[in-house]
Parts: C-alpha cells; structure tokens; sequence
C-alpha cells in the first residue's frame, strides 16, 4: 500500500507518516525504488501509533516503548509498566477534563436559567 493510501485510511498526513518513520514509531518501510510500499504489519503499527497518541502519549514515550518492543519478549514487563504509568495519568486528565466539563455546564445552566427568568417577567 502506499504512503498516499495509507495517509487517507489513517487521516495521517504523508509528511506525518514520514516523520514517524525517521522517529523509529513505523517502520522501516518497504521501498520500491523511491516509492514506500506500507505492509499489514506496518499498517498495524501505525493503528497503535495514531491509538496512542490519541490518548496523548508523548512521541518519546513512543519511541522508548517502540524501543522496547523491538527488543522483544524481555522487555514485556517494561513495556506494561510504561504504559500502566501512561494510563494513570490520562486517568488524571481525564478528571480535570471532566471538572472543567461540569464547571462549563453550571455556567451554561446560570445563563439558561437568568434568559428564562427574564422571558417569564
């Protein structure tokens, strides 16, 4: 597959793609003279990539985990350690996401309730 159809089944820019590769997040990838030919396994790795940045892991985090993996089994409990640590810190954002939420939802119910308060008089 190539960078351009792997770039729109991702929603991952090219030049993205290619800076993950130079990273060691993908890859190396396959080339046919100067054209990238992406693989299922590759593929696979990027899933996990775009996955884990979602979830707002840093690329050194990545790329450590990347390092990791490449060196195989030995490292398994590295890996989970990394992570589990990684996991309890978006558990962390995810509760001060959640207080800025309802934060915002009680300013929204002042205003709501204050317009409906004045369309009553």
């Amino acid at each position: 597959m190539r960078i351009s159809e792997v770039s729109k089944m991702f929603d991952i820019s090219a030049g993205t793609l290619r800076y993950y590769e130079k990273l060691g997040l993908i890859g190396p990838i396959t080339k046919e003279g100067n054209i990238r030919n992406y693989t299922e396994d590759d593929l696979n790795r990027i899933n996990f990539v775009k996955c884990m940045r979602g979830a707002n892991l840093s690329i050194e985090v990545l790329q450590k985990y990347m390092k990791l993996f490449e060196e195989g089994d030995a490292t398994i409990k590295e890996r989970k350690n990394l992570l589990v640590t990684q996991q309890e810190e978006l558990a962390k954002k995810i509760e001060e996401l959640k207080a800025a939420y309802d934060r915002l939802s009680y300013k929204i119910d002042l205003y709501d309730k204050q317009l409906l308060e004045k369309n009553l008089k």
